[in-house]
């Protein structure tokens, strides 16, 4: 058996651009500090995590973190494609309840499902773009 190829960890500035990005994200999306935490995948006694990426460290080289970072700008990129015009609807949607989600907001259910929830809400805006 071969041995798995790993792709190269991103580097400390990306990591440290990719949290910034996210931090702007978060803002933009008038998100609490407990919905950030949960997009991110971190639990609450991680909120010094966010202090930290606000001072301008890196997003720790985890492949689970860095992944959750590429799906939130995912979802932001999709929000701005399918509502150019409407800003609000960007900033609001991923904590306004959602039909496509029983009622429930992206955030929660991304709370409830974890990884595989921010997979489905990015997945439900690709769809909704015709992807």
């Amino acid at each position: 058996m071969e041995p798995a190829i790993h792709p190269e960890p991103a580097k400390r500035h990306e990591r440290v651009v990719l949290a910034q990005a996210i931090l702007r994200l978060f803002d933009l999306w008038g998100l609490p500090s407990a919905d950030r935490l949960t997009l991110l995948g971190l639990s609450g006694e991680n909120r010094t995590a966010l202090q930290r990426y606000a001072r301008g460290e890196p997003l720790a080289a985890s492949r689970d973190l860095l992944d959750r970072g590429g799906h939130l700008l995912g979802i932001h990129k999709s929000l701005k494609l399918l509502y150019p015009r409407n800003e609000d609807i960007v900033r609001g949607w991923m904590s306004s309840p959602n039909t496509r989600f029983g009622g429930e907001t992206p955030v929660e259910v991304v709370r409830r499902f974890g990884l595989p929830g921010l997979v489905m809400v990015r997945g439900t805006l690709d769809v909704m773009r015709g992807h």
